[in-house]
């Protein structure tokens, strides 16, 4: 049961810090305890845990723009940061977890800025019948967290251009672009900024929950700990991943998500797997490169080894797989 509520604020822009500061507060909450962090990130695109940077992104043109491309943990599709955008996360021990309550705070808070928000879908909260806040989640050992961005006044020409999602989850959405099927919510109220947001999140947090809210206590952000989650999120390998010359590509779109699945094989036995998926599970990914490294390249014995895993929608994936014709 959640007894206690604290409320930290970020103070920088950087994406890579950001995070390593949300992976520590998920690291030490305790039980009985519920974070709200509010934070923002500069110029930025955020892919999810198991995604492909080059095919999500238009990277050259961030870069050489100032932007920087950031990898977070959970699982879901990629996203655009600027300083019109304010991202909140949820941190608390995961048998406290109440995803309707969390998103509760945001609608309340929204609406009491006038904005008429309602939950759509399976993480997007929508008014006007548009999309202001998409949501992505993680679990481990025994502790969660639900974050997600809220557009107030993002930059949806560079939105636009940065983003590259592929036709196939456009045409399931019903537009033609990442633009089309946005809102900021200051179109619909005007007067509505990142302050006043901040503000109406805050108190619908204590509302939501009934409980006083305090600052997270300042030995919680333990400097050193935050500096090497900082290092990895700067990597190369942790943001990009591995380019490798692979033999097998294929891909599919499902109610669930999107995956794409790139196989290498060697005297008929697969060496190297990736996985690129916006499904919500974050663990498919890790799961299914496991499941098929070191699997022979035969049908029968793949979808046997995706089965025997237990990966997140193995039917799917397996039917993907029949239809290559390998």
């Amino acid at each position: 049961m959640t007894e206690r509520l604290y409320l930290y604020e970020g103070v920088g822009f950087d994406p890579h810090y950001n995070l390593a500061v949300e992976q520590q507060l998920l690291e030490t909450v305790q039980p009985g305890e519920c974070i709200l962090y509010l934070w923002q990130n500069q110029n930025t695109v955020v892919i999810g845990r198991n995604q492909n940077a080059w095919k999500e992104c238009r990277v050259s043109r961030l870069e050489e723009d100032g932007g920087t491309l950031a990898r977070r943990l959970s699982g879901g599709g990629a996203v655009f940061h600027d300083l019109g955008n304010l991202n909140f996360t949820f941190l608390l021990p995961t048998a406290d977890y109440d995803l309707k309550k969390q998103t509760e705070v945001i609608l309340t808070a929204c609406q009491s800025l006038g904005v008429p928000a309602v939950l759509s879908g399976r993480n997007d909260l929508t008014a006007a019948g548009k999309k202001f806040s998409g949501s992505a989640f993680y679990h481990n050992r025994g502790r969660s967290y639900h974050h997600g961005t809220l557009l107030v006044q993002v930059d949806r020409e560079k939105m636009g251009q940065y983003l590259n999602p592929s036709p196939a989850k456009l045409e399931a959405k019903g537009v033609d672009s990442v633009r089309a099927r946005v809102v900021n919510l200051a179109d619909i109220q005007p007067d509505i900024t990142v302050p006043a947001l901040r503000e109406a999140l805050a108190l619908a947090f204590g509302r939501v929950y009934g409980l006083p809210i305090t600052p997270v206590p300042p030995e919680r952000l333990d400097e050193a700990a935050i500096h090497g989650f900082f290092q990895r999120n700067q990597s190369w390998g942790w943001c990009f991943g591995p380019r490798l010359p692979f033999d097998v590509s294929c891909q599919g779109r499902w109610p669930w998500g999107e995956l794409g699945l790139e196989l290498a094989a060697e005297n008929g036995v697969i060496r190297h797997c990736s996985v690129w998926t916006d499904a919500m599970e974050w663990e498919l990914s890790a799961r299914l490169e496991t499941a098929l490294t070191g699997c022979r390249f035969v049908l029968p014995e793949m979808e046997e080894k995706i089965t025997a895993a237990r990966v997140p929608h193995s039917a799917d994936i397996c039917a993907l797989l029949e239809a290559q014709n390998f």
